[in-house]
């Protein structure tokens, strides 16, 4: 068996598809990616189980004449290569994978999109039905199957689209490397990364962009801090946004207390050594970065969007909060700081509902899909 995998970015196919193609690997299929290379911006992350990486120059902006290049470039690769699968993800790759594999399905290859969060949904702008929505309705009819990875998306996709839908409990966290740590291993974090004993940490994780909306997160610690001096936060990633996020860190006087720690290829340390995780973005698919966390029994503060609405459970779990409230957040924030019993029984509530969304469960999940769509 002969798979693609194609994404805009090859660090998209690093982070979120390295089980399914361990698994696959693993069972001898001959394994390929096509991708834009970023990973040097990306901290030593790697790519793993490839026997090939094509370096296709696509681009996220959808208006970039890059990506006729790109189109190109793809063309010929999947004409060349007589794949038996290919498995597309993002909005520029899906898009881009599904025009230039329409010959390939003629003689045979089967191709799947996962929709890691449809850019039209309950709420979303106006704009995104009239542009987003008749552009994947129209390629559903190039595709043998859909991956949905929230329940909303899956029952737009099912009711309006012309192909199979699936879904899945998102790309599967890695349950080897994220699992709950005790108290003596938290503190020793601690004092290998410079965090102080009683230090109450939050961590949020995301590119710094403005959709991932850290300066909300920021606003909400630095209201918070009025009461509780102790809270630290720290934010993983990299982005367009890092220098407004430092500027608005300077202006509010709180660089001892909020930290950009960078993009991370070692996340699970940070999140052993925190007490809750944060999120506070606008739109979401299924974040990965609380399902991992879940996974290490941490509690979640999030904003409400579909994706943190398929992960988290409000009073349960963590809480949810609107996207922009910076006073709700900070009171949630408070509330989970003052109430470490009830913090920890949330971390133990979120263990228990972690195993659906762990690698194990999923590529399980994802494999059937290849098998069913194979057999038609």
């Amino acid at each position: 068996m002969k798979i693609l995998y194609v994404a805009t970015v090859q660090s998209h196919i690093c982070q979120f598809h390295k089980p399914i193609m361990r698994l696959m690997h693993e069972k001898g299929a001959e394994v390929h990616v096509a991708a834009c290379d970023n990973l040097v911006q990306k901290n030593g992350l790697k790519m793993e189980y490839a026997d090939k990486v094509f370096d296709v120059p696509f681009d996220r902006s959808p208006k970039s004449l890059r990506n006729i290049k790109a189109y190109r470039q793809l063309k010929k690769i999947i004409d060349e290569n007589s794949y038996d699968l290919i498995h597309c993800n993002t909005p520029v790759g899906g898009v881009i994978a599904r025009l230039a594999s329409r010959r390939a399905r003629k003689h045979g290859a089967k191709l799947i999109y996962t929709a890691h969060g449809f850019h039209f949904y309950k709420g979303a702008p106006r704009f995104n039905w009239l542009v987003y929505y008749p552009v994947e309705k129209a390629l559903a009819r190039l595709t043998d199957a859909i991956i949905t990875i929230t329940h909303e998306d899956y029952e737009l996709a099912r009711k309006k689209f012309s192909t199979n839908v699936y879904f899945s409990h998102g790309v599967g966290a890695n349950g080897e490397k994220y699992m709950p740590v005790d108290t003596e291993t938290a503190l020793e974090l601690r004092r290998e990364m410079g965090i102080g004993q009683d230090e109450f940490v939050i961590l949020c994780t995301g590119e710094l962009l403005k959709n991932k909306n850290q300066r909300t997160a920021i606003l909400a610690v630095h209201e918070a801090r009025k009461k509780h001096s102790d809270i630290r936060l720290l934010l993983a990633g990299n982005g367009s946004e890092r220098a407004a996020l430092e500027s608005l860190i300077d202006e509010l006087g709180e660089r001892k207390s909020i930290e950009l720690i960078g993009y991370r290829i070692d996340l699970e340390r940070y999140v052993g050594a925190c007490d809750m995780v944060m999120s506070c973005s606008f739109r979401e698919g299924l974040p990965l970065n609380i399902a991992e966390a879940m996974l290490m029994k941490k509690a979640a503060l999030v904003s409400d969007n579909r994706g943190h609405r398929e992960l988290v459970e409000n009073g349960k779990t963590g809480y949810i909060v609107g996207s922009g409230d910076v006073g709700a957040f900070a009171d949630r924030l408070e509330l989970m700081h003052d109430d470490r019993a009830l913090l920890s029984a949330m971390g133990d509530e979120a263990y228990k509902r972690s195993a659906l969304y762990a690698a194990e469960n999923v590529v399980k999940e994802i494999e059937k899909v290849y098998d069913e769509v194979q057999k038609v």
